[in-house]
């Protein structure tokens, strides 16, 4: 029920006993404003700015409905705002503004004791209290927050971003109270939660809608925002055969690669070409650029080698992103039917994400949007593709021309749904919608919609915070706690600066991983040539064996972990303390978390490390390789190579399984 009850020059609303909102004349809780918005840009990286800024807040107000159900408020007879509850979701909508205003202000109810988690993809921090957090699609950009690798960075000619630079940014945020709130724009956004009582969010656009939801707990609160969103589509049974191992090189390398792989005892669901269409050029990332055909001195015969893998239980997986090589076929077919962006003279946006210029695909033009789908369909399902990883939505330039006549500084962060949305369809429009699938690595509202599945992009190889191992954790409870199922990283890491590479720690140490993840995938990194990778020797052959056999063995358990997603809109990673609410200290882990609702597990995530020290919430606990009782609380456990910090509850339906695993799975 909507409470609204008159205050001194003012007036505070509640919902159910819970404050949202608290307006004064001199603290009104609604602004609006103008500004000349700015982006200055280096490659993938944005800085935005406001110049001449002018807000008004809006003080007086008349309400015009107030009932249980429904309120009507206008702010200085310039802006209504209907709110209205519908079950156990607040909607407050927002029209009458003035064509003139650009900037949007509001200030909600918060508590002192709450801790935040959301915003999409955060890679250095879990819990948001306290913090401001600018949210625009972007490249992360390797080192962020490390100032000593920022000028390296630069030189090699890398985007680089702060500490909340992300792919995958949303507005939305969930709250320890067990309350969600989404902000339906595409503009760039700050979620400011730095005031004890307050949470203010800030839009470079007129808001259409905020929604705020509720559960009677943590998961109920959770599923309802999933709800809201719109839930991933399902990955195909075949996902969770083994491991998706990243190969490059050839159709000759590939087969070596993956003999030594199965000959060790692995474990193989699918083999993945990021060069099925060959390196564009030397360097750092290679330059990967789509422009239509394949490699044929490289892969000279696709569908016959996926027909050979599928025999063995193998599929073949490539690599898309959205721009085309001017050089190329695909580019030609676009060029000359008019479907790229264009700049501010008409000429086709020439974007500089690599080494070499490339065009991008209008997304907004219909015939462009059919012809790029059409394009997905003829370069890569019909050369046998199983599906694909659908790279680089964040690079729309804020200052080009649109066929639709949008504002392109709005429509940046809505890229990546696009995208999405088009490699969703080339899919089912194919007819391969329940076996076939693509993941993403960049996304915004509206986009888990269409992707099965997220990775975290490309993080550094190494142990470093904030890009490395570590922050691989927080990446994906972070995206959990924004109503996504399915996240993963590249085992290994991909990037390397200034020279380095990974050494094998790293590598079997994301291995460890990966096996208590959704989808266990390898990558050889921007540096394959010198970078450790599962094939470097015996040692990293038999660690693969192990991991790829456990991840394997846990399929029923990954499956029965995805259908709950699918029904109570629970992730696959979460956050511990969703099941157990009382226990304070789990707010403190950001690097342990819960793989569905049984398996506790804490990766090990620093270099030389045999010994993890966990906090287990109270509850009947069994250590995975030893068997050995736990009750709670603090627990250190050793950790040597193959054997992560792993729990299972003792209660599961599925110990018979997990105590199978510890009996069964390779030793190393």
């Amino acid at each position: 029920m909507i409470c609204i009850e008159a205050a001194r020059d003012g007036f505070s609303l509640s919902v159910g006993g819970r404050p949202v909102l608290a307006h004064a004349f001199r603290r009104p809780c609604i602004d609006i404003g103008r500004a000349e918005l700015a982006i200055k840009r280096t490659k993938a990286a944005s800085k935005l700015r406001r110049k001449r800024t002018s807000w008004k807040p809006l003080r007086a107000f008349k309400i015009l409905e107030s009932g249980p159900e429904a309120v009507l408020v206008v702010f200085e007879g310039l802006l209504r705002v209907a709110i209205r509850l519908e079950g156990d979701r607040l909607r407050m909508s927002f029209s009458g503004w003035d064509e003139g205003m650009n900037l949007f202000r509001i200030r909600l109810a918060a508590f002192a004791d709450e801790r935040i988690y959301g915003c999409g993809e955060q890679y250095s921090t879990l819990d948001l209290k306290g913090l401001r957090v600018p949210l625009w699609v972007e490249e992360k950009g390797p080192c962020h927050s490390l100032k000593p690798l920022e000028l390296l960075a630069r030189r090699a000619g890398l985007a680089f971003g702060t500490s909340h630079s992300t792919y995958f940014p949303m507005p939305l945020f969930m709250s320890s109270k067990n309350y969600w709130c989404v902000v339906q724009t595409e503009a760039h956004s700050i979620f400011d939660f730095r005031k004890k009582n307050l949470t203010t969010i800030e839009c470079w656009e007129p808001a259409s809608e905020i929604l705020i939801g509720s559960g009677t707990d943590a998961p109920a609160a959770l599923a309802s925002m999933s709800e809201t969103l719109g839930r991933q589509p399902p990955l195909p049974p075949w996902s969770f055969d083994g491991a998706w191992l990243g190969v490059q090189g050839g159709a000759t390398e590939l087969e070596r690669k993956l003999s030594l792989a199965l000959e060790a005892g692995a474990k193989v669901a699918a083999v993945w070409l990021r060069d099925w269409r060959g390196p564009r050029a030397p360097g750092l990332y290679k330059d990967i650029v789509w422009d239509g055909g394949t490699d044929e001195s490289r892969y000279p015969d696709l569908v016959g080698l996926s027909a050979r893998l599928k025999s063995r239980g193998i599929r073949m997986l490539g690599y898309v992103n959205p721009f085309l090589a001017i050089d190329g076929r695909l580019y030609a077919e676009a060029r000359d039917s008019g479907y790229c962006v264009k700049d501010a003279h008409g000429a086709d946006y020439l974007v500089p994400a690599t080494s070499r210029p490339a065009a991008m695909v209008d997304l907004t033009n219909p015939s462009a949007f059919a012809w790029i789908k059409s394009a997905l369909r003829r370069e890569l399902l019909a050369s046998g593709f199983s599906g694909w990883l659908a790279d680089s939505a964040e690079y729309l330039p804020a200052d080009c021309v649109l066929a639709s006549g949008e504002d392109p500084l709005i429509a940046h962060n809505r890229w990546p749904t696009l995208w999405a949305r088009a490699n969703r369809e080339a899919i089912d429009e194919a007819g391969r919608g329940a076996d076939a699938l693509f993941l993403a690595r960049s996304g915004w509202l509206g986009t888990a919609r269409y992707a099965p599945a997220f990775w975290a992009g490309d993080q550094s190889a190494d142990f470093g915070m904030a890009d490395g191992l570590p922050s691989a954790v927080p990446a994906a409870l972070s995206l959990s706690m924004s109503g996504v199922g399915f996240a993963h990283s590249d085992a290994g890491g991909f990037a390397s600066v200034s020279g380095a590479k990974r050494d094998e720690g790293c590598l079997l140490r994301w291995m460890e991983l990966a096996a208590f993840s959704p989808i266990f995938r390898t990558s050889e990194g921007d540096r394959s040539e010198t970078n450790a990778q599962f094939y470097t020797n015996r040692a990293t052959l038999a660690h693969l064996a192990r991991m790829s056999d456990v991840y394997a063995a846990l399929k029923p358990y990954h499956a029965a972990t995805a259908a709950e997603y699918a029904v109570a809109g629970l992730p696959a990673i979460r956050h511990p303390y969703l099941h157990y609410e009382a226990e304070r200290e789990l707010h403190e882990r950001a690097y342990q978390y819960l793989y569905g609702r049984d398996l506790m597990v804490a990766p090990v995530v620093a270099p030389k490390r045999e010994l993890t020290e966990l906090w287990l919430p109270r509850d009947e606990w069994v250590h995975l390789w030893s068997s050995r009782n736990f009750k709670g609380g603090s627990v250190t456990v050793d950790s040597p190579l193959g054997c992560p910090a792993v729990f299972y509850r003792a209660s599961s339906k599925f110990a018979p399984l997990f105590d199978a695993i510890r009996r069964t799975a390779p030793r190393v």
